[in-house]
């Protein structure tokens, strides 16, 4: 079995599967209802050495404790080099216990470089799904080629999953997600309901996760590749700020939240052991290297930034805006940043963000407004971001970053006031999955506003996710977005191409 035959039949199982517990009979619901596995299987953070393999038990996805007893388990797990999982190369035992969800997190090492593997997991008689992954190359390799998706914003209630079926089959090496993979409240009026109207304690945000990862687009796009992920504010809570939630209680009311939110996260994402939280704490921030070709490099911009200042969202500017004090990353994430990019010998970088870096001027009611909650709201730490890659100049920076759920392509300058001022880094902001509903193909911002951002040279307001790939001479990104998301025929096609040469900060429209 090629590898495009086995994401095109992870896929379409999947969803069969659905399909049969729908119409199964009551005595085949009953039966079907034990199976542990509802949750699916996914992989991340891949080494050349190994990567992450991860499940949850769960019986029942409308219960924070998935109706799984609460004792250890034990789960064996498998790695083959064939999707028939006939070629075993390591197993083991892990223990699924109560006090992370019965999540299984097992960091696999010892296996060769840029190869390609499959697992899966069992307990009991059940056995789960297979899953594809993959080692990255080894440390200093030469490669190619490298093709990863770039992902963020998947509010469930807001539409169907479209964007994940096209990555479940489509053949790249990783896929990042940059936040947002789940949101804490309800809407109205959408096509789909979260199971609980908001989230506060560990048991609504385990829910939650459930209702998610029962979706089976997203299952197979997790069980086809191995993921990269980080939070932003949904995860938590709208637009959070350090210890201070979006109304402004004290630490001591929105860290045990935050505690709750952040135990979630891990027992239900493919990370490795360091990224375990300590109460409201979580190390997120990290690099992955694909041999010389790229280094991705994760940061987090919510979990130790100051305050949003002059308020939140879009507002005029104010005093407090320009502090020199103000941080998005905090001092030690600074400092580990530019280390991060200075000793980089990658031939791109590739930076993991959740809010836009460009400055975005928007004109509202006669007045000249930014988004507080974006780098705009911090412009003292950006233009120490940009300072750093004008003096340092490491090898072809590019942001990728979501949040906005619209997509805004355009150049990273060192000074956003002066046209002519010297461009240092590409930064691709990339739409939603699914938040924000089906979106139009006509922009919400209007040709004023972007006279007013002349380093932005796209806008787009559709749904989807951004292809990239990566050789030694470009980065070639295409756009793919979905016609409609609120309905389930939503179709994805490609409605821009944008590359960015080595060498040559900045980025233009192909063709």
């Amino acid at each position: 079995m090629n590898r495009r035959s086995f994401l095109y039949l992870t896929s379409a199982s999947l969803m069969l599967d659905v399909a049969r517990r729908r119409w199964a009979s009551p005595a085949m619901a009953r039966r079907l209802a034990a199976y542990p596995f509802q949750l699916g299987v996914a992989s991340g953070d891949p080494a050349p050495d190994g990567f992450v393999l991860w499940t949850r038990l769960a019986v029942d996805t409308t219960r924070g404790d998935g109706g799984i007893p609460p004792t250890p388990i034990s789960v064996r797990w498998e790695l083959a080099t064939d999707a028939s999982m006939r070629r075993i190369v390591t197993s083991g035992i892990a223990t699924a216990t109560p006090e992370l969800g019965h999540s299984v997190h097992v960091e696999v090492a010892g296996l060769a470089p840029q190869r390609e593997y499959f697992y899966r997991f069992m307990t009991n008689d059940a056995t789960s799904a297979v899953g594809r992954s993959r080692t990255a190359p080894a440390p200093g390799a030469k490669i190619d080629r490298l093709r990863f998706a770039v992902a963020s914003c998947q509010n469930y209630e807001h539409g169907f999953y479209h964007a994940h079926r096209d990555i479940a089959q489509t053949d790249m090496d990783a896929v990042l997600f940059l936040g947002d993979y789940i949101y804490e409240y309800r809407s109205k009026d959408r096509p789909r309901v979260h199971t609980l109207p908001a989230l506060q304690s560990l048991d609504d945000y385990r829910t939650c996760y459930a209702q998610y990862h029962a979706d089976p687009d997203l299952q197979a796009a997790h069980a086809a590749h191995p993921w990269i992920v980080t939070f932003d504010d949904h995860e938590v809570e709208d637009n959070w700020a350090g210890a201070i939630d979006r109304d402004g209680s004290s630490p001591a009311a929105f860290l045990p939240r935050r505690a709750a939110a952040f135990q979630a996260f891990y027992e239900n994402m493919p990370l490795r052991h360091t990224s375990v939280p300590t109460g409201p704490d979580m190390q997120s921030f990290r690099t992955v290297a694909y041999g010389q070709l790229a280094q991705f490099t994760v940061i987090d911009t919510r979990q130790y930034r100051s305050d949003q200042p002059c308020g939140d969202n879009f507002k005029p500017s104010c005093d407090a805006r320009l502090l020199e004090s103000a941080t998005m990353l905090g001092a030690t994430q600074e400092t580990w940043l530019a280390n991060a990019l200075a000793t980089s010998t990658a031939q791109w970088n590739i930076v993991a963000n959740q809010v836009m870096v460009q400055q975005l001027r928007q004109q509202r009611n006669g007045r000249e407004t930014v988004n507080m909650d974006q780098w705009d709201g911090y412009p003292a730490a950006r233009t120490r971001l940009t300072d750093f890659l004008a003096a340092r100049r490491p090898n072809n920076p590019v942001f990728v970053t979501g949040d906005t759920h619209q997509t805004w392509v355009g150049d990273v300058k060192v000074n956003f006031d002066d046209q002519k001022s010297r461009t240092v880094a590409t930064e691709l902001v990339g739409t939603s999955i699914t938040s924000g509903g089906d979106g139009s193909m006509k922009n919400r911002f209007s040709d004023a506003n972007l006279a007013d951002n002349p380093h932005i040279v796209y806008n787009n307001d559709q749904r989807g996710y951004f292809l990239c790939d990566l050789t030694p001479r470009a980065m070639t990104s295409a756009l793919r977005v979905a016609d409609r998301v609120t309905t389930r025929d939503g179709q994805i096609t490609t409605a821009a191409q944008f590359i960015t040469e080595t060498g040559r900060p900045g980025v233009h429209l192909a063709g």
